[in-house]
């Protein structure tokens, strides 16, 4: 019986080391995908600044110049 008690404690502890560390993981790969979303949205107002830019060069490009 005490072999028992004796395997089962060490069971529960090897668990709580393993949920522990699992914890660990989580915690910093949720760190981490808030770090790549927030890169996500400067990357996407970027891109709609570059598309802005390249609107308004096309619409510069259609005008003729004065000279026409």
């Amino acid at each position: 019986m005490e072999n028992l008690v004796k395997k089962l404690e060490e069971q529960i502890t090897f668990l709580q080391q393993e949920i522990s560390q699992i914890s660990s993981e989580v915690y910093s790969q949720q760190k981490e995908i808030e770090n790549l979303k927030g890169e996500i949205k400067n990357l996407n107002k970027k891109i709609e600044e570059l598309n802005g830019e390249i609107t308004s060069d096309i619409f510069k490009e259609d005008k003729k110049p004065p000279h026409y």
